[in-house]
């Protein structure tokens, strides 16, 4: 292959990165103002969780039925059709918002429309990169779509925590349509190529969307170290998310949401400068060790984050947890994607996405109740744990979350110690071949 050919592929690449990251940003900005409003107008964390739980739901059951269109179809009229159908649901609620009629359910309604149009999305990205980066540059691309999220995690709570004063939330939505509109201009502009012959899983069913959509639970069932490596991301996201959706409420409960804002902010930083130190190095040769050994890591920040109620404590913890996430999702992202055809990717990578991330409404679930039930009153002035636990990490509004912060943090490290003592998941990358043939470059898209 020539050089040409690697250029032409990388821009495509970056062109998508970009539209990609512009329309990351106006989403982030609208999640930030509308868990603002949220929770100001209703004092409830279960009602906060739940924006998080129908945010989530619907993409992650649609996800095999997602793929199976991904494998099917062009993968770039995929992510039009989830730029497209996405920025109706922000539009939507934007006009109910300016005409005062945009209640709970409502928001319920259209963030789980939303889901499922965004559940085309990461398939779709995912197998187009495989088929655009060469294999040796997997990390390294990994880590600039990680540079992209985190620059955007850093700009959306910083932007929507001045604008939301001023044009206020209806303005931040309204922002948010635009960069949808921006990404799909981009997408628009390229073409991704089909997956080059000799890179085709066989016995990959065709014809029946049932069956291509069940193919990727087959798949990844066949290969004992993929599977493992799947539960143990699932059981992680549960206890990560547990916590984690209640990052807001507990800040909120010791400081602003102008505070708020910056310690999001400061996240974001942790997480560029792990996606920037991702694309420079490209990640452990072993990508297993990059993932087992960084998610360890954040088991330790998420302890740190819940020790006293200090902005700039959490400040740190949420640095140190969302850079060691860049190596862990960097590392598995390129793991999965020299493993798996070519073909197949958007139904294995859907399913992956479906059952690892499942987790994650039902921790979102399970949250609010259990903070707000459980967890408060236990380390409340005069709690049952008041005298313990509390005088650790101290008492009163916010500390249940904190407590909760530290049991899932020790709990992670438990399960990094028991995934690596697992052999098929060590072993996982000398067990599986390569599933992309050896080349210097990918064909540049025509």
């Amino acid at each position: 292959m020539s050089n040409r050919s690697l250029t032409g592929g990388m821009k495509v690449f970056f062109l998508i990165l970009v539209g990609q990251f512009v329309s990351l940003t106006g989403s982030g900005m609208t999640g930030f103002a509308l868990g603002v409003w949220v929770y100001q107008r209703t004092g409830s964390v279960t009602r906060f969780a739940l924006v998080s739980f129908f945010a989530s739901l619907p993409g992650i059951l649609i996800s095999p039925v997602a793929g199976a269109l991904v494998d099917r179809y062009d993968r770039r009229r995929m992510m039009i059709l989830s730029d497209v159908g996405a920025g109706f649901c922000t539009l939507a609620m934007a006009l109910l918002l300016w005409s005062a009629r945009l209640e709970m359910w409502l928001i319920y309604l259209f963030v789980a429309l939303s889901s499922a149009f965004v559940a085309f999305q990461w398939p779709a990205h995912s197998a187009a990169i495989t088929l655009l980066v060469p294999k040796g540059q997997l990390g390294r691309a990994s880590g600039m779509v990680q540079t992209a999220q985190a620059a955007a995690q850093i700009i959306a709570p910083l932007l929507a925590g001045v604008l939301i004063v001023r044009p206020g939330v209806l303005g931040i939505m309204l922002i948010d349509v635009a960069t949808f509109l921006f990404a799909l201009f981009t997408l628009l502009a390229v073409r991704v190529p089909a997956p080059p012959e000799g890179a085709w899983e066989e016995g990959a069913p065709k014809g029946s969307l049932r069956r291509e959509a069940l193919y990727g639970w087959t798949y990844i069932r066949a290969r004992p170290g993929l599977s493992g490596l799947l539960r143990f991301f699932f059981l992680t996201n549960f206890l990560m998310s547990l916590a984690l959706v209640l990052i807001s409420p507990m800040v909120l409960s010791f400081s602003t949401p102008v505070v708020l804002g910056v310690v999001l902010t400061f996240a974001g930083v942790g997480m560029l400068a792990g996606g920037v130190l991702m694309s420079v190095w490209g990640g452990p040769r072993r990508r297993i060790h990059g993932v087992l050994g960084f998610s360890a890591f954040q088991a330790l920040f998420m302890i740190v984050g819940g020790l006293r109620p200090s902005a700039a404590l959490v400040a740190v913890a949420a640095f140190g947890f969302l850079f060691a996430n860049a190596f862990v999702t960097g590392s598995s992202q390129a793991l999965w994607q020299s493993k798996v055809a070519p073909d197949v990717q958007g139904r294995v990578f859907a399913v992956r996405r479906m059952a690892a991330w499942a987790a994650m409404p039902l921790a979102y679930l399970v949250a609010g109740p259990l903070a707000d039930r459980v967890l408060a009153p236990l380390l409340a002035p005069g709690g049952a744990l008041a005298g313990s636990v509390g005088r650790l990490i101290g008492v009163g509004a916010g500390r249940g979350i904190a407590f909760l912060f530290i049991v899932s943090g020790l709990l992670t490290l438990l399960l990094v110690l028991a995934s690596y003592l697992h052999p098929r998941v060590r072993m996982v990358e000398d067990e599986l071949p390569d599933a992309l043939p050896e080349e210097d470059a990918k064909p540049a898209p025509t």
